[in-house]
């Protein structure tokens, strides 16, 4: 893996053009508009609102947009990599091994009615060439890297038996256990309270860097983006209207992105009556 990561010296995720469209019984939606970005191994966060393309802009770069969808794009460079057109022999050496994604509700992400840790030797095994004894090595090793209490205990359970916080972390043991070059993690944190938000992604950004990967992480949540990620993209109806620096995020200037910052309750604002409504301008699909 370090040989192959050190072979290509450009971005490691080179996306121009794309676009995502839906034909439905109303017309065609135009879910991702033109897009493109470049990142190398940083934490780039996605923001916006539900329905704005964030998780479909994903899915498109890992070939996931299932019919009738129609993905179409000028560039999707992953490493020296040309995603587009990929048959399904050359997608199953990219996905997993290569780039890995974390969706937000491990319930239904994990088998009901297979143990975690045998979930996890299964994605080495089918990545690695490698033993079961091996395999169940480094389940266990990757549980203990997550930091999860009793793996050789928590490795028998089954999905049901752990809560939702660590069913995240078994979902990012499982798909860190190939040693990936991209993670995408699509709102991995929405559904845990604050408490377990924060241990979550430290363990995730721990991991990130020790490995030194590239991350795209989706979230709704303008400030928890803002304190995790290197830089964040703003997404709005399918188009990237901002990218800042997540360290100079409060000084954005597109009215859109002033609007979200402008709608986070702020406990130094206590006298406020009410939280701002977003209005939205036609303009901004120009």
């Amino acid at each position: 893996m370090p040989e192959a990561r050190a072979a290509h010296a450009g971005p490691l995720l080179d996306v121009a053009g794309l676009h995502v469209r839906f034909a439905t019984p109303r017309g065609l939606v135009h879910a991702v508009r033109g897009i493109g970005f470049t990142m190398g191994r940083e934490k780039l966060g996605i923001v916006g609102e539900s329905g704005s393309g964030k998780s479909v802009t994903a899915r498109a770069i890992l070939g996931l947009v299932p019919r009738p969808g129609r993905v179409e794009a000028e560039r999707i460079d992953f490493g020296g990599t040309d995603l587009r057109g990929l048959s399904p022999r050359q997608w199953r050496a990219v996905r997993g091994r290569r780039i890995a994604m974390v969706l937000q509700d491990p319930k239904f992400s994990l088998n009901p009615v297979m143990p975690v840790g045998e979930q996890i030797a299964e994605a080495y095994r089918t990545h690695a060439k490698a033993s079961r004894a091996e395999a169940r090595d480094r389940a266990l090793a990757m549980l203990e890297a997550v930091r999860i209490r009793d793996p050789r205990r928590v490795y028998g359970a089954y999905p049901h038996e752990v809560s939702g916080g660590m069913g995240q972390r078994i979902m990012i043991a499982m798909m860190l256990v190939p040693e990936p070059e991209l993670l995408i993690a699509d709102e991995i944190t929405s559904a845990l309270d604050v408490t377990v938000q924060m241990q979550v992604l430290a363990i995730l950004d721990d991991l990130v860097t020790q490995r030194g990967m590239g991350l795209i992480f989706i979230s709704h949540d303008l400030s928890l983006v803002a304190s995790f990620c290197d830089r964040v993209q703003i997404m709005y109806a399918g188009r990237i209207v901002e990218e800042a620096r997540a360290s100079a995020l409060s000084a954005a200037r597109h009215p859109y992105t002033r609007g979200l910052l402008a709608c986070l309750p702020s406990v130094d604002e206590a006298e406020r009556a009410e939280l701002p409504v977003l209005k939205r301008d036609p303009a901004w699909l120009a």
